[in-house]
């Protein structure tokens, strides 16, 4: 094949070039403006049913960011995490997701997988929660669970947990959007929810990401900090410490444009995954991640396999680097926070899960631009790699 089949490349409706116009003929070429407004609206109307209120019967609200790391870590500093300060997060996932604790002068406290979902696991969850009281006399600040690859975690469990022992959660749904349990989206379970629209995402912004809030109170406080904390003088005055963090009118007028293929998308990995699913049913030793029961709605961002060795006479490592030269661009599986060197001296509670999946996956191709042709013949390469 001469062409190269990536992970998941981005996608353009074609209406994204009205918007950035709009904003150029404008001059909205700033952070704020009408296209950020607009694509605010269009994520909580797709996210947030109008049934959902929260306090005082106030809708759940969306602020639009520079990054999805932009949005953990506004929310970690709304959640008051701060110095000496301990949060719970999943160790299988991507850095984005525990740094921002860093930022704040906190400490990550690791959590290992379950085998359902991949992601944080309750019952390691709370036996963490149990022994960070007694080991430093107090509760840690925040729970920060990862929507893996668009596969919802044990959310109920997870906020179960976290409301037992009145600890907010910060739900990181930056790779879920569209992705539900219980019929409820992915990012509105939590006190905060994060999205991110990465080049390779779902949608994109060319960058960029969100913050799920709870009120109108939270979304001014969040636009506060996102704009450099300046208080209302007409001279600049500074309170507290503030970040440059908001997105353009240009990158939300991408987002806008893409809004409008977003179920298009969703549709597209759904359809790309049930194609990997037939085609592997029957190849022993390699195991397609799905959704484990029918409260799960992934949006299979990206499509996952587990290959076992044993039963295939070879490794996801071998694998990789033949369809790479075949022109398909894989990806392992993200390598557990707590064995990163970085975070080698931060508490953790494992049970070997997350490190045996890390030795075993492959993320595999399930983007827009992917054709029923393309994973044919992505099958076809990977059956060629078996050796049993």
């Amino acid at each position: 094949m001469d062409k190269r089949i990536y992970l998941c490349l981005a996608h353009m409706s074609g209406k994204e070039q009205d918007f950035i116009k709009e904003a150029f003929d404008t001059n909205w070429v700033v952070p704020l403006g009408p296209n950020v407004n607009a694509f605010e609206k269009s994520l909580e109307d797709f996210l947030i049913d109008n049934g959902q209120l929260t306090i005082d019967n106030d809708r759940k609200h969306v602020v639009a960011l520079s990054a999805g790391t932009a949005a953990i870590h506004l929310g970690l500093i709304q959640l008051g995490v701060g110095v000496g300060d301990e949060v719970i997060c999943q160790s299988f996932t991507f850095c984005a997701s525990a740094n921002p604790v860093a930022y704040q002068g906190a400490t990550p406290v690791f959590i290992d997988s379950e085998e359902d979902t991949w992601n944080m696991d309750p019952a390691l969850l709370e036996e963490a929660i149990k022994d960070r009281i007694a080991k430093t006399g107090k509760k840690p600040k925040a729970i920060l669970p990862v929507h893996l690859y668009g596969m919802p975690a044990r959310i109920d469990e997870i906020c179960a947990i976290a409301s037992k022992y009145d600890i907010p959660v910060l739900e990181d749904a930056a790779e879920a959007l569209g992705s539900e349990f219980k019929g409820q989206k992915c990012g509105t379970f939590g006190t905060f929810g994060v999205l991110s629209f990465n080049g390779n995402k779902m949608i994109t912004t060319s960058g960029g990401g969100a913050l799920i809030v709870p009120d109108e109170a939270a979304k001014k406080q969040t636009m506060f900090y996102a704009t450099q904390a300046r208080e209302p003088f007409p001279h600049y005055q500074h309170e507290k410490i503030g970040y440059n963090y908001r997105m353009s009118n240009i990158c939300a007028g991408i987002g806008r444009g893409q809004m409008t293929v977003l179920e298009d998308h969703i549709a597209h990995h759904r359809h790309v995954h049930d194609l990997y699913a037939k085609a592997f049913e029957d190849v022993d030793g390699i195991t397609l991640k799905s959704n484990p029961d029918d409260r799960f709605n992934a949006n299979y961002w990206l499509s996952t396999i587990l290959i076992d060795p044993e039963k295939t006479g070879t490794n996801y490592d071998e694998v990789r680097v033949q369809l790479d030269a075949k022109g398909i661009e894989t990806r392992p599986l993200w390598k557990p926070m707590h064995l990163q060197p970085v975070y080698a001296n931060n508490p953790r509670y494992v049970n070997g899960i997350s490190e045996r999946l890390f030795n075993m996956g492959l993320c595999i191709p399930a983007g827009p631009w992917v054709t029923d042709e393309d994973v044919a013949y992505i099958v076809e390469q990977i059956k060629a790699c078996l050796k049993k």
